[in-house]
Order: C-alpha cells, then structure tokens, then sequence
C-alpha cells in the first residue's frame, strides 16, 4: 500500500513539474511581448525548459529561447538605429545565440504528430528572422574581428555564407551578389587562419578561390595553410595550379622554381621560367631568377646573359647588381684557384690575368650596388677583396675601414 501511495505521489509531483515547466515558457514569451521586456527574467525562465524532459523536445521551448535572443538583439539594434550608442557586445552575443536555438526549434516543428502529420508551426516565423538578421552576422564578424576575437569573427563570417546551404532557404532567390557574398566568405578564412584553425581555413579558401574576388590573395593564402599544416602536396598543388591561372604573379613563379631546384629539377625550372617569360616578356625579376637557376647549374653564359637582360630592364636594382657581380667574383675565384694549380709560370700569368679580368668586371656592378645602399656589409665585403686582389690599396683601406665599422 505504502509503496502504491508513493507511486501516486511521485507522478502528482512530476505533472506538477511539467505544468510549471510549460507555463514558464509561455511566461517566458509573454515577458517579451511587453513595451519594456526584461530579457534577464525571459532567459532564466526558458532556462529550465531547456533541459526537462518534458520541454526539452518542443520546438516552442526552442523557438521562445531564440526568441528572447532576438529581442536582445531588436533592442540594441533599434539603440543604433535612433542614433543611440549601441552595446555591440550585447547586441552580437544575442545574435550568435539565437541561430543554435532556432535550429533546434526547427528540428522538433518537423516531427510529425500522433496522426503522423507535419504541421509547421514556428518555421516560417524563423525563416522570416534569419533572413532579417542575416546581413547583421557580417557586422557581427566585422566587430570581431577588429576585436582580435577570431573564432567568433569566423563564426558569424561563416553563418553569413552558410545561410545559402540551409534547408530551410532551399529555392530562395538571394538579391546579394556574390561577389559580396565570397568577400565575406574570404573574411570567413582570414578568421579561420587567425585562429588558427587551418583546416577550416583551407576549407573556406578551396571553397571560394575561383570565385571572382581577391582570387590571387587566395591561393596564396590557401597555400601557406597548406604549409602551416605541413602539407607539401596541398602546398605543391596549390601553386601549380594558381601559376597556370596567374602566371605573372612572382609568389606563385618563385615557389615553383624553389620547389623544382629543392628536387634538383633545374630543367623543370628553367621550364617554369621560359613559359612566364613568353607571357611577360618586360618582366626583370624573372629574368634575374633565370640566371640565378643557370648559375646553379654551372651554365655560366646563360647566367650572365639572363641577368644582364634583367639589369637591362631594371638598371638600379640593388639585388640584380649584387647577383651579377657575385657571378663575376666567384668566377674570379673559381679562376684564381685554378691558376694556383698550374706549375707552369707563362701559363699561371695567363690564367691570373683571366681572373682578375673577373674582378673588374665585378667590381662596377658592386660599386654601383654601394651607391644605392651604402650600407650593405656583404658589398662593402666584396668590394674590399676586389680592391685588395687587383692592388687599390686606398681603395681597399676605405673598404676595410667601412666594413669593420658596420660590423660593429
């Protein structure tokens, strides 16, 4: 008997739960209706609904959750909207939690009732909110951003671009052009990257790197999360493939050429190089980074030949002055050597000669290099031993002189 009396008792008390649970989100909703809501009251009474079982699976419960947030939100924003200050933090923390709620609130409004019918109930409510907030997710990540809070940056960038893959817009007609619509996406993987979550970076760049906007920052950018995740062929087959769509832009030109040199494919890069070359025939870095692979390949004249083209175009360059005269000074070197080899004193004269033949044709490009930049140590360096082999003491002193002062 006594446990038949309990039984009774605890079913009395759980339906008074339950009632109490179902008139707390019917006064949470009431709460918010009114001219002056209380949103801190509306949110502790849902609270509790949430989570009881009774509540837990109604899409009312979730749709008032969403709701209350978006009141939140509607209040700061009216704020902004008459010229007031709004309280962004407040006003986007509302905005980000609405989506969870009402996602869930349309789950449950899909389940079919006791005679297996779907009646929707609160979907075209939220479907009419989200499209009225969605532009504001983009703000949202704006503010974020600007606040160095990258994963709530990325967060909001990514519902902005996400609402297109959401069931319930299927067959909607989208009056932003996509061009905004893969900008904001972009910001989306900066976000990402900032984080960083590469991988969620990589997927936001693959997605939109074709898309018409900022389509060169983005292959490199998804490049570098390749090589941040130490992904060599995401990397390696990233910037083949943004080559052959900008063929005139260096980043992509010059980690071919590293990666083709980093395997000991000279040919394949010279190959890279020829083909870029075709296209942008005025282009002096790519003939400069041409000699740079036939020096490295011991094929001296074309070297030579391909930097001087670039000096051609470029004659200031500092860097294309340097490269040819270190391509002179190592073949003085080079010759030197060879001429303290030779037992032969008529012989050792005629390939001492050669080499400082070598030295006076270097010594211009470097001399030139000093004007521009007065303190390059490895110029003043290189200077120095051209004036000390080819027996220009002042010349050299001063050099000397120069160099021990910048390395100090």
């Amino acid at each position: 008997m006594k446990r038949i009396v309990f039984t009774a008792v605890f079913f009395v008390f759980a339906a008074s739960i339950t009632f109490g649970q179902k008139k707390a989100v019917k006064a949470a909703a009431n709460e918010i209706k009114g001219t002056s809501p209380n949103i801190a009251e509306a949110r502790n009474l849902i609270k509790d609904a949430l989570t009881n079982p009774e509540t837990a699976e109604l899409a009312e419960t979730w749709y008032v959750a969403g709701d209350i947030e978006n009141k939140q939100f509607d209040m700061e924003r009216t704020n902004e909207m008459l010229g007031k200050q709004p309280r962004e933090e407040v006003m986007y923390s509302a905005l980000g939690a609405i989506l969870p709620y009402f996602n869930k609130a349309l789950e449950y409004d899909k389940r079919p009732d006791e005679k297996g019918k779907v009646k929707l109930k609160y979907t075209k409510d939220i479907k009419s909110i989200m499209l009225a907030n969605r532009p504001f997710y983009s703000n949202a990540g704006i503010y974020y951003y600007n606040n160095k809070d990258y994963k709530k940056a990325y967060e909001n960038f990514k519902v902005y671009g996400d609402f297109k893959k959401m069931d319930i817009f299927k067959g909607e007609t989208w009056a932003i052009p996509d061009s905004v619509e893969n900008q904001i996406r972009y910001y989306a993987g900066l976000s990402a990257a900032f984080i960083p979550d590469h991988a969620a970076a990589i997927e936001i760049f693959d997605e939109i790197k074709d898309g018409g906007v900022n389509e060169t920052d983005i292959y490199r950018a998804l490049a570098n999360e390749y090589l941040q995740l130490n992904d060599s062929s995401g990397f390696e087959r990233t910037i083949v493939a943004g080559f052959k769509k900008f063929p005139q832009d260096d980043y992509f030109l010059l980690n071919l050429i590293n990666q083709s040199i980093s395997k000991g494919k000279s040919n394949e890069a010279i190959n890279y190089l020829d083909a870029a070359i075709s296209k942008d025939p005025t282009n002096a870095q790519l003939y400069d980074v041409l000699g740079q692979v036939y020096e490295g390949d011991k094929k001296i004249d074309d070297a030579i030949k391909n930097m001087k083209k670039a000096l051609e175009l470029k004659p200031d360059s500092v860097d294309f002055l340097l490269h040819l005269g270190r391509v002179y000074f190592n073949l003085g070197v080079e010759k030197r050597g060879e001429a303290d080899q030779i037992k032969d004193q008529n012989q050792y004269k005629i390939e001492s000669q050669k080499a400082l033949g070598y030295f006076k044709d270097a010594m211009p490009y470097f001399e030139k290099a000093l004007e521009t930049d007065s303190k390059n140590a490895g110029t003043v360096w290189a200077l120095s031993q051209i004036y000390y082999t080819l027996d220009m003491g002042d010349e050299y002193k001063k050099m000397d002189a120069l160099y021990n002062q910048l390395k100090q």
